[in-house]
C-alpha cells in the first residue's frame, strides 16, 4: 500500500487545474522541498514547467528567504541561455513557478553516453559563459553549475537552471566574499572548501572549468570514492588532460582550474581565448511583450517583421517595447509624409509626468538628468532626430536599430556587462513638441556616461527645444 501512494498521488495531480489558468501534467522531476511538473497553459494550449513547493515545509525550514531570493534572481536574469520564470502564483498551501518547458532534458544526459566532440563541447561551453558573464554582470552568481542544471532546448541550446543556490552581490559581507559552504562536491571550488570566504564569480568560473573538462572528457577531472580524499585532489588541483585534448584546451583549462583565485581566468579572458573564439557568436536578444526575442531572427525578416509592426494602412499596432535593442532596420519611411506613422502616445505621458520631468515648473528644454536616463525636449522634426542619432553613431561606429519612434545604439566593444546598448524613444507631446528619453540598456555605466558626454549630448543639444536661450545663458557653465 505504501508503495501506492505515491503514484495515486501523482494520478491526482494530473489533470489539476492551478487557478484555472495551467492544467498539470506528468511529473517530470523532484527534490527535497518541490516537485515539477510538464503544464499546458489552458487558454494558449502552451506547454511550461511548473514547479510546486510546499509552503509549510518551506516555514519549517526556514526557507522563505530564499524563495523569495530565487524569483528576484530569475526576474533579473533574462537571457537567451537561462531558463525563463513566467511568473509566480501562490494559494494557501502552495507556491507555483512558472517556468519555460526545456524539452531536451539535462546536459548531464549527453554526457553520460560519453565524451562530446570538441566543436559540440566548445558550442555548449560559449553558451554557458554567455549565459555564466550575463549572470555576473547583473550581480547573480549560480553557485550550483554542474551539467544536471544545464538543459537542452529543442534547438539544442543551452538552458541553465536551478538558481536555488544562487546569491546576489547585495549578500556579499564586508570583507567582499560570501562565507555560505554551498554546491556539489565534484565542482567545488577549492576556495569555498578552505571556508574562509570565497569570490562568487570565481567559483562560477571553476564549475565551467569542471563542466568543459567533463564534456570533453566524459569523466571528471577531480574523482574518488571517498569525498576527503576528492577534496584533497581539489584543494591540490591534482588533474591531468587526456592525450585527445588540443594544447589550446588544456591551456585553457589549467587557466580556469587554476587554484589561485585571484590568477584564475576572468570571463572577459575567457571570451577573448583563441580556443574559445573559435566559431563564437555573440547572442543578440531583446524583449518585447515580456518576451526574448532575437535579433538575428529580426535581421533575417525584416520586411516581414516590419509588416507585422505596421497595419496596411500605416497606423500603430500597438506594439509596445522595453528591449535593449530595438528592431526592425528596414523601417524608413518618411515621417514628413505620415507624421502619425509610430509616434507612440502612452496614457502615462500627461501633466503631471511632464511637470515630474523637469525640476520645479521650469520647462526650458525640458533637460533632466535621472543615473542612466536622459530626457528632454525638442521642436525639432522626428526624422531630423532620428538622422542626428545615426550620424552620431557613425562617429563611433555603433549599429543603429530603428523600430516606429525608438532608435538603439548599439556599440561592438565586448566586455564582462556586453556591449553598450542605449535606447531612445521620442514621445509625442504636442503637434509641434516631442520628448525624446534616452536609457543604458546594457553596458558599462563609466562607457555610457563618457559617451554621453562626449557625443551624444554635444551631438544633440541644438536639437533641444530653446536651444538658443540655454546656449546665451550658459555661456559659462554647462548644464550637462
Amino acid at each position: 500500500m505504501a508503495a501506492e501512494a505515491p503514484t495515486k498521488a501523482k494520478k491526482e495531480a494530473q489533470g489539476t487545474v492551478i487557478l484555472g489558468r495551467y492544467e498539470l501534467g506528468k511529473l517530470l522531476g523532484h527534490g527535497t522541498f518541490a516537485k515539477v511538473y510538464l503544464a499546458k497553459n489552458v487558454k494558449s494550449g502552451e506547454s511550461v514547467a511548473i514547479k510546486v513547493l510546499d509552503k509549510e515545509r518551506i516555514l519549517k525550514s526556514g526557507l522563505v528567504a530564499n524563495i523569495k531570493r530565487e524569483i528576484a534572481t530569475l526576474r533579473r536574469v533574462r537571457h537567451p541561455y537561462i531558463v525563463q520564470l513566467f511568473e509566480v502564483m501562490a494559494t494557501k498551501t502552495k507556491i507555483y513557478f512558472v517556468m519555460e518547458y526545456v524539452r531536451g532534458g539535462e546536459l548531464f544526459g549527453k554526457v553520460a553516453k560519453g565524451r562530446l566532440k570538441e566543436d559540440t563541447a566548445r558550442r555548449y561551453f560559449q553558451q554557458l559563459i554567455s549565459a555564466v558573464g550575463f549572470c555576473h554582470a547583473r550581480g547573480v552568481f549560480h553557485r550550483d553549475l554542474k551539467p544536471e542544471n544545464l538543459l537542452l532546448d529543442d534547438k539544442g541550446d543551452l538552458k541553465v537552471s536551478d538558481f536555488g543556490l544562487s546569491a546576489v552581490s547585495e549578500q556579499i559581507r564586508k570583507d567582499g566574499l560570501f562565507h555560505t559552504f554551498c554546491g556539489t562536491p565534484a565542482y567545488v571550488a577549492p576556495e569555498v572548501l578552505s571556508r574562509k570566504g570565497y569570490d562568487g564569480a570565481k567559483v562560477d568560473i571553476w564549475s565551467c572549468g569542471v563542466i568543459l573538462f567533463v564534456l570533453m572528457a566524459g569523466y571528471l577531472p577531480f574523482h574518488d570514492q571517498n569525498v576527503m580524499a576528492m577534496y584533497r585532489k581539489i584543494y591540490r588541483g591534482q588533474f591531468r588532460c587526456p592525450r585527445w585534448f588540443s594544447s589550446d584546451l588544456s591551456k585553457l583549462l589549467s587557466r580556469l582550474l587554476d587554484t589561485n583565485p585571484q590568477t584564475r581566468i576572468t570571463i572577459s579572458e575567457i571570451m577573448k581565448n583563441r580556443w574559445f573564439r573559435k566559431g563564437f557568436r555573440s547572442v543578440r536578444f531583446y524583449v518585447e511583450n515580456d518576451e526574448l526575442h532575437s535579433l538575428d531572427d529580426i535581421d533575417d525578416h525584416p520586411a516581414e517583421q516590419l509588416s507585422e509592426n505596421l497595419r496596411d494602412d500605416g497606423s500603430e499596432s500597438g506594439n509596445e517595447s522595453d528591449s535593449s535593442v530595438a528592431s526592425c532596420p528596414a523601417a524608413t519611411s518618411s515621417f514628413s509624409e505620415k507624421p502619425k506613422l509610430g509616434l507612440p502616445r502612452p496614457a502615462s505621458l500627461n501633466a503631471f509626468d511632464i511637470i515630474s520631468f523637469s525640476q520645479g515648473f521650469d520647462l526650458s528644454g525640458l533637460f533632466e538628468e535621472r543615473g542612466e536616463e536622459v530626457r528632454f525636449l525638442s521642436g525639432e522634426p522626428v526624422q531630423d532626430i532620428i538622422s542626428k542619432l545615426e550620424n552620431i553613431a557613425k562617429v563611433v561606429s555603433f549599429t543603429v536599430r530603428k523600430k516606429d519612434c525608438r532608435v538603439s545604439l548599439e556599440g561592438t566593444r565586448e566586455g564582462e556587462k556586453g556591449p553598450l546598448t542605449i535606447a531612445v524613444e521620442i514621445f509625442e507631446l504636442t503637434s509641434s513638441l516631442v520628448v525624446v528619453e534616452v536609457k543604458k540598456k546594457a553596458g558599462d555605466r563609466g562607457e555610457y556616461e563618457e559617451f554621453c558626454n562626449k557625443e551624444l549630448k554635444p551631438g544633440l543639444r541644438n536639437l533641444m527645444y530653446g536651444s538658443a536661450n540655454i546656449a546665451n545663458d550658459n555661456s559659462d557653465t554647462d548644464r550637462d
